[in-house]
């Protein structure tokens, strides 16, 4: 076998545009359509020719439960790696079928993460403990306690965190300055907002088919991880092990807190008016998980604002308001602006290399996956929850505390 490869600094832009020490030994686990398009260039990951193509990144190794995927995404790392230096076949990049084996590479600086969701927390967990810097996919975690422990532990060690939440940096900046427009008075007091997503939760027992063996290529027992037993049935997808807004939930979330200024705590009760999830707030606010009424926009990973002097509704294609005019007051010199990013996937490699926290890092990230998975348990239990949103438990409540986590199946450990 050939040694691995190092590419020559020239090829990754290290002439006077990448500081010194700056180049990015990256690692790809997941390599699905969400992962393979971080990779390579794709829907949903707004950086032309995915992280192969940007300068100052080298991709050392991917990784993959199916063979196939694991295989085609190393052969597209190599060959691109090959054709731009022009010095033959080289063998820059290796494929993993386990993760472990990835993390305890010593050139690795970072990881993205887009696997099966039940996975997120316990691998971000784990690369974080092997000193990597972490981008994940939503949702951070399918657990409260899980999402918490991913915040403590990126904390703990140090390291870089983005949660996959790209609706900070992306879509013409519609997300941004809805929340800015919010944050600094533009509707008056904020009253309530409307999140067009209901809570999301772990399914331990999510129903199974009819079992069927496991393709050649594929390990099944590595795929469920720390997840429940199961024998394969042909259901082998990303949110098998979630119910309820567990796909798009965080997306909603993630700006109702940002908008709200709320990316530090969260909901103290949460219950139910006519039928729809209502998250209430310390100073009243309350969020409800639904769309807002005769307001169609914010179905797009988006949500509608309400405050005393107006509204504002925003989702990917749109960005609304009433009065109309709201939109167009210019920024005042008492504005405070919020953390701007106009990249979510070039804020991330900024700050592996800066060490200055993302625009989406691990603390906000679990505190907008704590609320759609406050909903979720509001949702099972079928009842009006009270929450402690500093110490992060339920009060008087032990049948809910009870599903703040689930039991790793073996050998997994956090």
């Amino acid at each position: 076998m050939a040694a691995p490869w190092l590419v020559p600094s020239s090829v990754l832009g290290a002439e006077g545009r990448t500081p010194p020490g700056g180049r990015v030994g990256m690692g790809f686990i997941g390599l699905g359509g969400q992962g393979s398009g971080h990779l390579g260039g794709g829907a949903w990951t707004y950086l032309p020719g995915g992280y192969l193509a940007t300068e100052g990144v080298q991709v050392l190794g991917v990784c993959d439960v199916w063979r196939d995927r694991r295989e085609r995404a190393r052969d597209m790392v190599n060959g691109y790696y090959a054709k731009k230096t022009g010095a033959g076949a080289y063998r820059a990049c290796e494929a993993y079928v386990d993760f472990r084996e990835l993390l305890a590479r010593d050139d690795l600086d970072a990881v993205l993460i887009a696997t099966p969701i039940h996975w997120h927390a316990l691998m971000t967990i784990l690369a974080a403990k092997a000193g990597k810097d972490v981008y994940c996919e939503k949702p951070t975690a399918v657990t409260l306690g899980k999402s918490r422990a991913v915040a403590e532990t990126v904390r703990r060690y140090g390291r870089v965190f983005q949660a996959g939440t790209q609706q900070r940096s992306e879509y013409g900046e519609k997300f941004y300055r809805a929340c800015e427009l919010v944050r600094n008075g533009r509707i008056g007091e904020p009253k309530c907002a409307y999140a067009y997503c209901p809570g999301g939760y772990f399914q331990a027992d999510a129903g199974m088919g009819r079992p069927v063996e496991v393709p050649e290529g594929f390990d099944w027992d590595l795929w469920l991880g720390p997840a429940p037993w199961r024998p394969y049935a042909n259901q082998a997808h990303a949110h098998l092990f979630g119910d309820g807004g567990i796909n798009w939930g965080q997306h909603h979330y993630d700006i109702v807190q940002w908008g709200l200024g709320t990316d530090d705590t969260g909901p103290v009760e949460i219950g139910f008016e006519d039928g729809t999830l209502a998250y209430r707030y310390a100073n009243g606010v309350v969020v409800y998980g639904g769309p807002c009424p005769g307001q169609p926009v914010g179905g797009s990973g988006g949500a509608c604002f309400v405050g005393s002097e107006g509204r504002i509704a925003v989702d990917r294609e749109h960005l609304v308001a009433e009065p109309a005019k709201i939109l167009d007051e210019p920024r005042g010199p008492d504005d405070v602006p919020l953390y701007r990013s106009t990249s979510h996937s070039r804020n991330f490699l900024d700050c592996v290399r800066t060490r200055e926290r993302t625009i989406c890092d691990a603390e906000t990230a679990h505190r907008a996956a704590s609320v759609m998975l406050l909903g979720g348990i509001a949702m099972r239990l079928g009842r009006t929850l009270r929450w402690d949103p500093a110490r992060e438990v339920f009060e008087g409540d032990d049948e809910a505390d009870r599903l703040r986590n689930y039991a790793l199946r073996e050998p997994w450990r956090a």
